[in-house]
């Protein structure tokens, strides 16, 4: 039996393998013909450690076929989140992590780089047979990286540098909405991650339509939501049904839409060529890069602000493309007032005008 090990580097492979086992489903061992065998293998292993309890399988004539089955409504919190939280470290980056935080254990615990690899060396690796070496470009590189997520603070004092920890918030008051943040809106992983630090899991929240599977496209959608808050053009490759090669796209995002009817995310962008507006499923998106800034943005997102009050779905026509009216008349019993509180929720664009008590 072939080797495996649980953690990744890379989540756009396990993203690969999650949408072929649970949001396509239902392929047999032989039917994968992206990765070999082993690599299948090793996917599968991978998905049962994280996911053991919600695996299934079924056997036909074409073989065995493994699929992941979650009823949604018996779950409180997102059993897809373990997959984020897998991801692989060398010895050296746990070992640095960990001693630089003991070394800035508190605010008050503020030192240069000399002083901190001062420490490092004689307080920390001395007490190993086989100390590892770190370099001061790469302990600097490090507190630079934790500098820019907001984990260390830095001031100056002349000319040189010194580092601190940041102060710890106390985010308890705030479980109650990291849970429901969690569940319900995008990239709620980085709630589910809130969440471990105050190990409170969801006791209060239950859903009728738990839409897990954006979890995802997390790190897409943040860097789309990161692309359009600097205004800037993203390049990215886009899957298509029926071709074997993704397409390489520069466009403009602009809104991220999700249904409500099945939790589906889609991004509209404006393309770099054409101008025409384009719709893409998330799911079909992967190695987002941003490019350069767009000066006419906020004008593009309102050509499509005035185009989406003429939209029912997501999908656009181009340009040249007129709208349509469209008028039914609807009769209901007396009973039926649900049916006119249903279209008022859902009507979109539309407007409801009662004509008489039953129409």
């Amino acid at each position: 039996m072939s080797s495996y090990n649980e953690l990744i580097k890379n989540f756009e492979k396990i993203r690969a393998y999650m949408r072929e086992f649970y949001v396509y489903g239902f392929k047999s061992r032989d039917e994968y013909n992206k990765k070999s065998a082993r690599s299948y293998d090793d996917g599968k292993r991978r998905l049962e450690s994280w996911l053991g309890e919600h695996m299934c399988f079924e056997r036909d004539a074409d073989g065995k076929r493994v699929f992941i089955s979650i009823d949604s409504r018996t779950v409180n919190h997102n059993p897809l989140y373990r997959a984020w939280k897998a991801k692989s470290f060398t010895d050296g980056d746990i070992t640095l992590h960990f001693i630089l935080f003991d070394i800035l254990r508190s605010g008050d615990d503020i030192y240069t780089l000399s002083e901190i690899m001062e420490k490092l060396d004689s307080e920390y690796l001395s007490a190993f047979e086989s100390p590892m070496v770190f370099d001061e470009s790469t302990v600097r590189k490090k507190l630079n990286e934790y500098e820019k997520e907001g984990l260390v603070i830095t001031c100056k004092h002349g000319k040189t540098k010194l580092y601190s920890r940041s102060v710890n918030t106390d985010i308890t008051p705030l479980s109650d909405m990291l849970n429901f943040y969690s569940e319900v809106l995008p990239c709620g992983v980085i709630g589910s991650f809130l969440l471990d630090k105050l190990q409170a899991p969801n006791e209060i929240f239950t859903f009728k339509h738990h839409y897990i599977t954006g979890t995802l496209d997390s790190e897409i959608l943040a860097k789309l939501f990161s692309a359009m808050r600097e205004k800037r053009a993203v390049t990215f490759k886009n899957h298509s049904k029926g071709k074997a090669f993704p397409a390489e796209i520069t466009a403009i995002p602009l809104k991220i839409m999700i249904s409500s009817q099945n939790g589906r995310q889609y991004l509209i962008a404006r393309s770099l060529k054409n101008d025409f507006y384009y719709t893409y499923r998330l799911d079909n998106i992967e190695d987002v890069e941003s490019g350069e800034p767009v000066e006419d943005f906020d004008y593009c997102r309102e050509l499509l602000c005035d185009k989406l009050k003429h939209v029912w779905g997501v999908n656009f026509r181009q340009e040249q493309a007129q709208t349509e009216r469209v008028v039914m008349d609807i009769h209901i019993s007396e009973d039926e007032q649900y049916i006119v509180n249903r279209l008022e929720r859902e009507k979109k664009c539309g407007e409801i005008i009662r004509v008489d008590n039953n129409t």
